[in-house]
């Protein structure tokens, strides 16, 4: 009768266990609910500014997402993947360049992708893409290749101050700067071209090209420098550090280690995505900096190189969140790999 006793507490006890259950995966629902429907919400929706944003053709969802992101025009990539796939929107997503905000509600934006909304007279040279993705747009803007040969030929710029310090053999990679360019019916793509090169020449001030010599970088190794730190980080405010970390690196002697000058290498010789091409661009076989820049980047990644922080780390990664995290140890960097990353480094 003892034992007996014994189990009718315990079968009084399950109501209270499955309620107790119930609260918590509820409770879970409604935390992961409110996240993200606060995420799919405008990162400013006091904001009356428009950007140009360029999706390029062949872009994923994730490419999409990041981008998105790092122009600040949507508060969480994740909210924005989970949107598009619980609507199966994955081959929805048009090219184009289109007129966004800060105001506007990741499902608006969407929206607008979906229906293919372009913005009209506007042709946007997109930050973090490389020449053969920015000729891309050239071409869906209605150019043909025999223009672009022409437009994307350094000698067509022969004398322009930003091509000064330009290797022998050397593309325009890297050296356009980011930005929307108005386009008329007739306008050549050679002037879109040239008006970008001349903006990339005003970002190039003394300040900033004083602060590459005392890092001990030319002009154009500057600007090489610029392109894998904007790469590599996807966050303004890290890009300092991430500079400090590579400038740290190649002062030492070291490999810079950057997967995304791999994934470039590789990409040149139509690979795929793997981190074993052996090419000058390889930085995690080959020392030093790579030729030359590997795509578009912003003022801020300018910035970074030529002041970059005050700190002496020699690793970092990107965490599963977007989070990049320093270490100044191998064994610190291993550890964070396995704490942040373990889908993204998988």
């Amino acid at each position: 009768m003892k034992g007996f006793g014994k189990k009718q507490r315990w079968y009084r006890k399950w109501p209270v266990i499955l309620a107790v259950i119930l609260l918590l995966v509820g409770g879970g629902y409604i935390a992961a609910h409110s996240w993200y429907t606060r995420n799919l919400g405008p990162v400013n929706s006091a904001s009356t500014e428009t950007v140009q944003f360029t999706v390029v053709s062949g872009s994923t969802v994730h490419d999409i997402s990041s981008d998105l992101k790092k122009a600040d025009l949507i508060r969480s990539s994740q909210a924005f993947e989970t949107y598009v796939r619980g609507r199966a929107l994955f081959d929805k997503l048009q090219a184009g360049t289109y007129t966004l905000s800060e105001s506007m509600s990741t499902p608006q934006i969407i929206t607008k992708l979906v229906n293919g909304d372009v913005s009209k007279n506007l042709l946007q040279i997109p930050a973090g893409k490389t020449i053969k993705q920015i000729r891309q747009v050239f071409k869906q803007a209605g150019y043909t290749d025999a223009e672009l040969d022409v437009a994307f030929n350094p000698a067509t710029y022969a004398g322009h101050p930003v091509l000064a310090g330009l290797p022998a053999g050397a593309t325009l990679e890297g050296l356009l700067y980011p930005d929307s360019f108005q386009k008329a019916a007739d306008t050549p793509a050679s002037t879109i071209v040239r008006e970008s090169l001349d903006e990339m020449e005003q970002q190039l001030t003394p300040d900033i090209v004083s602060g590459f010599t005392a890092q001990g970088l030319n002009t154009y190794q500057g600007m090489t420098m610029a392109s894998i730190v904007y790469a590599e980080s996807g966050d303004p405010a890290s890009e300092p550090t991430v500079a400090q970390v590579f400038l740290l690196r190649l002062k030492q002697g070291s490999v810079l280690g950057s997967d995304v000058t791999a994934f470039y290498a590789a990409d040149l010789v139509g690979a795929g995505k793997t981190l074993d091409v052996d090419s000058p661009y390889n930085t995690r076989i080959n020392p030093g900096l790579p030729p030359g820049p590997i795509d578009t980047f912003t003022y801020v990644a300018l910035r970074a190189v030529a002041h970059p922080s005050n700190t002496d780390y020699l690793y970092f990664v990107a965490g599963d969140d977007g989070t990049i995290h320093f270490s100044h140890t191998e064994a610190e960097h291993e550890q964070a790999v396995k704490q942040y990353c373990t889908t993204a480094c998988s």
